[in-house]
């Protein structure tokens, strides 16, 4: 194992073409290109990189990019992503790198060693947590997989879709769909709300009373806000028409909060939307699936639990995603992660891999190995 630590400086910044199956989301827009040129920073966008969300090479190079092969867009010193390396990527990994983008990797624990085994320094955008808890580079795209989630279940509902034949907003004399949405975080919230925009009957479960109180003040429609316990789910989970998984532990790997005895439970052509699948998933019968082929029925119960929900919607996401992420990528290449991570003090959470080591507690704990504190890490 090398042990370079992460560079001194940071000059170029690399965006390659995702390789995630089905992944058309891109790391940088063509304004985020010219933000950080205009600092005097290299950027190297791989030919083809925006394709998939609407962005063109002549845009990336109007903005100053250098258009360049996957190669030189890896070997810069600072690569930016949206989704974790791919097995085809770990060859690409190194001591000198920098590598910023949703890692996951207590759902992936073979990008972790792969990481471990290269001295990569991997900051994940999930892990940045402000000092009030806050996730601010995962809450865009929790917040597009929270309003996806209601609106795939929607449409997997429909008979010709394999499910019930329930309008989820039911009509006159006829009883909505009722969802029940776990955990009430950015994910769970906006999954409720559209829900129930929807005009579905909506409960929206947590453990914590005091956020689902702050909550309160915003609740609208036929939604119930519930304090969670194993009791709670084992009557409702049954009764759902659509069951939406949302919890996260930052770094971690989801808690299997529904067994498949509950899912056994549930009616024939219910639905199951597992937004959690990227950390494990938090229902005991979901298997991660893809947009091309995003749904598994078992137990007479359709399951969607894409890894990458907002890479439906490419150009949005990306927009929201370098909207929230560019104000970190020019402090880490303008002034070098050591003074960045001084600057911005939420990104020592974000660190999740240096120099061999794991320097994030949650990480650590999913991946089953010692953890380091980052700073230590860092000097």
């Amino acid at each position: 194992m090398a042990s370079a630590g992460p560079p001194a400086s940071i000059a170029s910044i690399g965006v390659p073409t995702e390789t995630k199956r089905d992944e058309q989301r891109v790391a940088l827009t063509p304004d985020g290109v010219r933000e950080l040129v205009s600092q005097g920073l290299e950027v190297r966008i791989q030919a083809g990189a925006g394709q998939g969300a609407g962005l063109d090479d002549d845009a990336f190079a109007t903005a100053g990019a250098r258009i360049v092969d996957r190669e030189e867009a890896w070997a810069a010193h600072l690569v930016v992503k949206v989704k974790e390396p791919q097995p085809a990527e770990f060859g690409f990994l190194r001591p000198d790198l920098v590598l910023f983008t949703y890692l996951h990797l207590a759902a992936y624990p073979e990008v972790g060693r792969a990481l471990l085994e290269a001295g990569t320094t991997a900051i994940a955008y999930e892990t940045v947590q402000l000092d009030d808890g806050s996730l601010p580079l995962l809450a865009p795209m929790s917040e597009i997989a929270g309003r996806l989630a209601a609106q795939v279940g929607a449409h997997l509902l429909e008979r010709p879709h394999g499910g019930r034949g329930v309008l989820i907003g039911g009509c006159t004399g006829v009883r909505p769909a009722r969802v029940v949405v776990i955990g009430a975080g950015t994910v769970g919230w906006n999954a409720a709300r559209i829900a129930t925009a929807m005009d579905a009957e909506v409960f929206l479960l947590d453990r914590s009373p005091q956020h689902l109180r702050r909550l309160e003040a915003q609740r609208q429609g036929r939604l119930t806000n519930l304090v969670s316990s194993r009791g709670l789910l084992e009557r409702l989970v049954p009764s759902a028409d659509l069951l939406i998984g949302a919890v996260l532990l930052p770094g971690d790997r989801a808690p299997t909060l529904v067994e498949e005895e509950l899912v056994r439970r549930m009616k024939p052509g219910s639905v199951i939307v597992d937004v959690a699948i990227d950390q494990g998933g938090c229902i005991a019968t979901s298997r991660e699936t893809t947009h091309t082929d995003p749904v598994v029925t078992i137990h007479g119960v359709q399951h969607y639990a894409v890894g990458n929900m907002p890479g439906a919607v490419p150009f949005t996401s990306t927009e929201a995603l370098v909207s929230v992420t560019l104000p970190y990528i020019l402090a880490i290449a303008g002034r070098g992660l050591v003074e960045a991570v001084t600057e911005r003090p939420e990104l020592v959470s974000g660190l999740n891999t240096i120099d061999g080591a794991v320097c994030h507690p949650g990480v650590a704990k999913a991946l089953g190995v010692p953890n380091r504190h980052p700073m230590a890490c860092l000097h």
